[in-house]
């Protein structure tokens, strides 16, 4: 599945493109002692008949039907942080869905806004859910960022470390952001590139979000002067954390994951940069695994296991899987 937009007017780079079994939920694994209720770190974005909170107030729901999806977002703004929850994403049918958990000061600075962002893509029954981690800056579940470095997470198993160079200039996050998370129809791009729509037959959609950690410093993005004592205290805190480093068999557990799951990344597509970004780590061995487009190379076993495949599936003569 090609994930991969047209963002006219922003400076977008998809750090990986994952195919993955997660049903079940993207887990916190850290000891992180900063979590939230709603009432207390979180407002509503939209769709507020759709989001669905608790007794205890520590688990919130967003539901998707055929009149509306739903969002919600942090009360505060921060400088920095350690950002999580636990996600438990929609099921059987979800074509054309979107659950995204993510950061951004979008709504503050509209042509300049920074933006870290996971995105769990639906797909047809039977087929994985996708998930892409995207990195935007400028123009345009556990996510560090300290002023010299960012980490995804997922589980305690980090998936895209971005550190800090001169050669990123002012293009690496520094404004202050709030912690978002949305469920959608993106009927139009999704799923094989729109070809698969959200079939509400199946609705509602369920996204469950819970121990939501806000792990930072309140920041008021419209201050000049945005490294206040408060950041730069927590700044150091957070650089010295179990996650904010990643160990050997943390970085070996992170080349498994990118070798099992990741099937594109643009820091080896030669042909849409012939110079590869400045955040670009470039690895011979997972190098050799792609083509200039960045995608993977196949061997002649894996073609002839998708070719099979293919005839089997146009053998039950799907169609379009819409009732499926």
């Amino acid at each position: 599945m090609d994930t991969l937009r047209s963002l006219s007017k922003t400076r977008s780079f998809l750090s990986l493109v994952l195919s993955l079994h997660l049903l079940c939920a993207v887990d916190a694994a850290f000891n992180v002692d900063s979590t939230v209720t709603f009432n207390n770190g979180f407002s509503h974005l939209f769709g507020e008949g759709n989001t669905i909170r608790s007794p205890d107030d520590k688990t919130v729901q967003l539901h998707l039907n055929q009149y509306t999806g739903s969002g919600f977002k942090s009360s505060d703004l921060y400088n920095h942080g350690f950002f999580s929850a636990k996600i438990k994403l929609p099921s059987d049918y979800t074509a054309g869905i979107v659950v995204a958990f993510y950061m951004t000061n979008g709504d503050v600075f509209h042509k300049t806004h920074d933006e870290l962002d996971f995105e769990f893509l639906g797909n047809i029954r039977g087929k994985k859910m996708e998930i892409s981690d995207k990195y935007v800056w400028k123009w345009e579940h556990n996510i560090l960022w300290t002023t010299n470095i960012i980490i995804f997470y997922i589980d305690d198993v980090p998936i895209r470390e971005i550190v800090r160079n001169d050669a990123m200039g002012a293009d690496f996050p520094s404004k202050p952001m709030g912690l978002y998370a949305t469920i959608w129809d993106a009927s139009d791009w999704a799923t094989s590139g729109g070809k698969y729509k959200v079939n509400y037959k199946y609705a509602p959609f369920v996204a469950e979000f819970t121990d939501l950690a806000l792990h930072g410093c309140v920041a008021d993005p419209l201050q000049e002067v945005v490294t206040t004592d408060c950041a730069a205290r927590d700044d150091g805190q957070l650089a010295s954390d179990d996650y904010a480093s990643i160990t050997p068999k943390q970085r070996n557990a992170m080349k498994k994951f990118i070798g099992k799951y990741m099937y594109y990344s643009y820091c080896y597509d030669t042909v849409r940069y012939p110079v590869p970004p400045p955040e670009c780590v470039m690895d011979r061995e997972i190098r050799q695994r792609f083509k200039d487009t960045g995608r993977l190379k196949f061997d002649e076993k894996h073609h002839r296991r998708f070719k099979k495949r293919g005839e089997v599936m146009n053998a039950r003569n799907y169609g379009n899987q819409e009732d499926v």
